[in-house]
């Protein structure tokens, strides 16, 4: 028998009820019950009404799908049974007891009862159900966002010259004067000129002499249009930020410049009027801000990466134009695709260049000339703005890639005719083909073909299975992840290719099951579960947990930014909360699960 005392004394080191007000507790205590089991005893199994949300309190329970695959293995303070219940009650798992083990349940009423009315409930338990669509402007942006985290600090007895060149070395326009963490003055340059040069002051003078004392400050939680306001009406240009008296951080309007500087409209503006790729480039630069600031706003994953894509389309599209305008127009309609990333709309602070060229048929071997040094052009400008050259070459500057339409053709019904290793690996990425430029009656053909040939040849569709398989999403026993053993980023996830990447392929497949010509992976998932590819509760499912892991991917390089580094997909899994790390390997279990799921059906077809 497991006593009231014991399940209190229990949730209260166990998130989320350790954040919950006491008499809450105690309430939602009540609704809980224990139960002990032996070792191989079945909790519940797949399709079963839940008897409620599981919590272990003492030993192990294996998870299995639902063709017997083991998914978790989970250990005290885990939960389970959560996705069931806040879709139809019916487990999408089977849970055993691995040993000997004591779980607490909680009513379903009282699970779904608590969901909707305590917000600390909901954050955990509706991790990727919501989706937030904030506005990414500057007035709704925390300071937080916006603010230099390690601002140039001084002594009070430091002398001006020293602080001159303090400035100077650090390139910076004002410094912070700090006595033992907390501020007590601001020295800019405009203090230098103003009370040291003009004034004819002894720059052995202690910086103190001249610094402003008790200057305004704001908090971190404040919004970009507090910033703003105090900027204006105080005639200020350099506002610190302090959190517990303590110095976190400086705001300048510098950095209101650069965040206006990195706006789209702004960035778009730019690249529509600039003349050289050295001007397009210097707009290009701006992207991983550009990329910081849409994450601080808290924006669906979705939107940002389909923000961070469009710039992409406008410089493919401005290098065209300049393209043309020194080689001439066009001899013959042509359009220019992206695939990859950019053809799904999901490029992140990171990409490479996925494109192609397809030619109208009618166009001469002197036409197709034209072409090749036009795909050039565009391909290397693309570089020199930070799109590299695809390391698998699969560019338009690539012969193979720069062909009429008809060839085209004939590629994809040789790979789907023929799926090898390498056709397989062609048709995924031409599969995300997406219009850029050009005459787009020459893509709807190819990709009405591709689609209904395509999902008429079963050992075709196969393969494509088999090869989106081969991503499998960083999960380990006990609870853990599955990380890098060595080398540079030892310890970590590739939130890429065993993050995304693993929805990314099966949102590939589901398209050609369905004939989806959708080529963004939510937007496949979408259609999928409409067109009856897979089931509502499963897409669902498989779509929270995309948006989770597809979000901490862009956190973790909006972070990077933030800290003046180059963004990666390499994430060490501590450097995540506790609950965020839970949430994180539920979300790759679903898609472990969804793997399975589509492997299984396949076999059996």
């Amino acid at each position: 028998m497991i006593t009231p005392a014991e399940i209190i004394a229990f949730l209260e080191t166990t998130h989320p009820y350790d954040v919950l007000p006491r008499e809450e507790l105690l309430e939602l205590s009540q609704s809980f019950s224990g139960r002990r089991y032996a070792g191989g005893e079945v909790v519940y199994a797949h399709g079963e009404l839940l008897e409620g949300l599981y919590l272990v309190m003492s030993g192990s329970v294996e998870i299995t799908d639902a063709g017997g695959a083991q998914v978790s293995l989970l250990q005290r303070s885990n939960h389970f049974g959560e996705r069931g219940l806040l879709r139809d009650g019916l487990a999408a798992t089977t849970a055993r007891a691995a040993g000997e083990a004591v779980l607490l349940v909680l009513a379903p009423d009282a699970f779904r009862t608590a969901v909707a009315t305590i917000p600390a409930f909901a954050r955990y338990f509706n991790r990727g159900q919501a989706r937030a669509q904030s506005s990414a402007g500057l007035m709704t942006q925390h300071v937080a966002e916006l603010m230099a985290d390690a601002p140039v600090t001084c002594a009070p007895g430091l002398t001006i010259a020293e602080c001159a060149k303090l400035m100077r070395d650090n390139r910076v326009s004002s410094v912070a004067v700090t006595e033992d963490g907390e501020l007590v003055g601001l020295v800019t340059v405009r203090d230098m000129t103003n009370k040291v040069l003009a004034d004819g002051r002894d720059p052995s003078c202690a910086v103190s002499a001249i610094m402003a004392r008790a200057p305004i400050t704001l908090d971190p939680g404040a919004l970009g249009t507090d910033v703003i306001h105090v900027m204006l009406e105080n005639r200020i240009g350099h506002l610190p930020i302090v959190e517990g008296g303590k110095l976190v951080g400086m705001v300048t309007q510098t950095d209101i410049t650069r965040f206006f500087g990195s706006s789209q409209t702004q960035m778009v503006f730019d690249l529509s009027t600039a003349r050289s790729i050295a001007d397009m480039a210097a707009v290009t630069a701006r992207l991983p801000e550009f990329l910081m600031q849409l994450v601080g706003s808290h924006l669906a994953h979705d939107v940002v990466t389909r923000k961070v894509t469009d710039v992409a389309d406008i410089v493919t599209r401005r290098l065209l134009k300049l393209a043309e305008e020194e080689f001439g127009p066009a001899p013959v309609p042509y359009l220019w695709a992206a695939c990859g990333s950019q053809g799904r709309r999901e490029q992140t602070g990171i990409s490479d260049q996925d494109n192609c060229l397809i030619v109208d048929n009618a166009a001469t071997e002197e036409e197709m000339a034209y072409f090749r040094r036009l795909a050039r052009f565009v391909c290397d400008g693309l570089d020199a703005c930070g799109y590299v050259y695809c390391p698998g070459e699969m560019m338009a500057m690539t012969p193979r890639w720069c062909q009429r339409q008809a060839v085209w053709e004939g590629y994809f019904e040789k790979w789907i005719a023929a799926p090898d290793t390498e056709a397989q690996m062609l048709a995924s990425v031409m599969y995300d083909l997406r219009p850029i430029a050009g005459d787009e009656r020459l893509f709807a053909p190819l990709q009405d073909k591709a689609l209904h040939a395509a999902s008429r040849n079963s050992i075709f569709v196969a393969h494509m299975i088999a090869n989106s398989l081969k991503h499998t999403p960083p999960l380990g026993l006990l609870r853990g992840f599955a990380t890098i053993r060595s080398g540079e980023h030892r310890n970590a996830i590739d939130m890429k290719h065993n993050g995304v990447v693993p929805v990314v392929d099966l949102g590939r497949v589901y398209a050609l099951q369905g004939r989806i010509p959708a080529a963004n992976t939510r937007a496949r998932i979408d259609a999928a579960i409409e067109a009856g590819v897979i089931s509502e509760s499963g897409g669902k499912d498989l779509l929270a947990a995309y948006d989770t892991i597809a979000t901490v991917r862009l956190e973790h390089q909006a972070a990077q930014v933030r800290e003046g580094r180059k963004p990666d997909n390499f994430m060490s899994p501590s450097a995540l909360p506790a609950f965020e790390r839970s949430h994180l390997r539920d979300a790759f279990v679903i898609v472990r699960t969804m793997q399975s799921s589509l492997g299984a059906s396949a076999a059996r077809s």
